[in-house]
């Protein structure tokens, strides 16, 4: 029997000439993440274990990107254990203030990550690498700990679910859609500890920031990992960019997937995930009657140029709804800059929004843009579970830009009319 993408790489990593779903291995790794919250607790556990030494300083990265610029004392400590760590083990892939970015979508523009890699991070939404061909995926702290180490993890090898993608997404709608329309059809644990493999003619018309949105979500199903098959946009995307060589993986012909389920792109509408589930979606345009507090428009889900540029589409030369506190975060410094270069970032500002430096913030109910008992957040992030955003009485709803920069100027949960 063949093998899907997701078992070649594993294969590959673990020197191994063929695996199969449920098997136990140990794969070499090519980059080991954490972040300012993960990563003390790996460090911690780095020292107990009495290792000194890392694997290798060029692949291992750390972002300070969930409290920083520091929130907070307990905040500033975590963040002074990332940097007295990285300094004494010459950490090169090392982000902070003025270089950081949300982890997630740092690394593919930095080309931290290519395809081919096998990937682990201390954050849930490492899944994300997937969209460049690579095998990647989420691990505590622990884990961390011992990747840094020893170059190397173990994993049950997962079986996996095609998604054949087919058509093109119409003007007002993103991958954000797609992955939300999905997770809405399977459940929050529709691929429990399986691979998400998206394939089809379809999926080759999705643009990068497409696929990274797709693969970042794929947890939210309750996925190992989402993975996109290496196409001429994915090489175009990693040209000049990336580290190290791509390495290029294909699904065998005959490859063993537990179903296959057909989405057809053409047919997506705007569509925003309800309290207090990613499971729970509606189209947008069932949901004009409610009324929002705030709007997030960014994270490592939705924080990338083209979501700046649909937010920007949508808001320039229109004002935001009295009573509606708009909150702009580009996912990088990179992203920041070309925002304030093309104009954008005054069109924010006159439109009556906030723009933040990079950070994951108010995703998690860090800081810049707590809710409050009673308050409604339409958001671009990827979770709404009770207490996500605040208080426990608050409650977040999750949309595309489009959906979201539309929801601001109206004031209550609208979709994206194009023209």
């Amino acid at each position: 029997m063949g093998m899907t993408m997701t078992q070649k790489i594993l294969a590959s990593h673990a020197g191994l000439e063929c695996v199969s779903a449920g098997q136990l291995i140990n794969a070499k790794l090519d980059i080991v993440l954490g972040n300012d919250i993960t990563t003390p607790v790996a460090v911690n556990e780095f020292k107990k274990a009495g290792f000194d030494r890392l694997f290798d300083p060029n692949r291992v990265a750390i972002v300070l990107d969930h409290f920083v610029p520091n929130k907070d004392i307990k905040a500033a400590e975590q963040s002074k254990t990332c940097r007295e760590f990285a300094c004494a083990h010459c950490v090169s892939h090392f982000y902070d203030v003025g270089k950081m970015g949300i982890e997630h979508a740092l690394l593919p523009e930095q080309g931290v990550v290519t395809a081919g890699d096998c990937i682990i991070g201390a954050d849930s939404h490492t899944c994300t690498y997937g969209a460049l061909g690579a095998f990647s995926t989420g691990v505590g702290s622990t884990d961390m700990a011992a990747g840094m180490a020893t170059g190397m993890a173990w994993f049950k090898v997962p079986s996996a679910i095609r998604f054949n993608l087919k058509g093109k997404l119409p003007a007002n709608c993103s991958g954000k859609d797609v992955i939300l329309t999905i997770i809405g059809r399977i459940g929050v644990d529709g691929a429990l500890y399986k691979s998400m493999e998206f394939t089809g003619e379809g999926a080759h018309s999705l643009s990068m920031d497409d696929r990274l949105c797709i693969c970042n979500m794929a947890v939210e199903a309750g996925a190992k990992n989402g993975i996109f098959p290496v196409d001429e946009v994915t090489m175009a995307y990693l040209n000049g960019r990336s580290e190290r060589e791509p390495v290029v993986f294909e699904a065998d012909a005959d490859a063993e997937y537990e179903q296959t389920i057909d989405i057809d792109l053409s047919q997506i509408v705007p569509t925003v995930a309800c309290p207090h589930l990613p499971e729970n979606t509606h189209p947008a345009s069932e949901l004009h009657h409610i009324k929002v507090d705030q709007v997030v428009i960014g994270s490592c889900t939705n924080g990338r140029l083209e979501d700046m540029e649909a937010a920007y589409r949508i808001l320039n030369g229109n004002r935001i709804a009295n009573g509606v506190r708009c909150i702009i975060i580009p996912g990088t410094m990179q992203i920041l800059r070309e925002c304030v270069l093309r104009g954008w970032y005054t069109a924010f500002l006159d439109a009556g929004a906030v723009v933040s430096t990079p950070t994951c913030g108010p995703c998690l109910g860090g800081y810049m843009g707590i809710l409050a008992a009673g308050e409604k957040c339409l958001a671009t992030t990827n979770r709404n579970f009770v207490g996500r955003m605040g208080h426990v009485e608050s409650e977040v709803y999750l949309a595309s830009p489009h959906t979201a920069a539309a929801t601001a100027l109206a004031g209550y949960i609208t979709e994206y009319q194009e023209g």
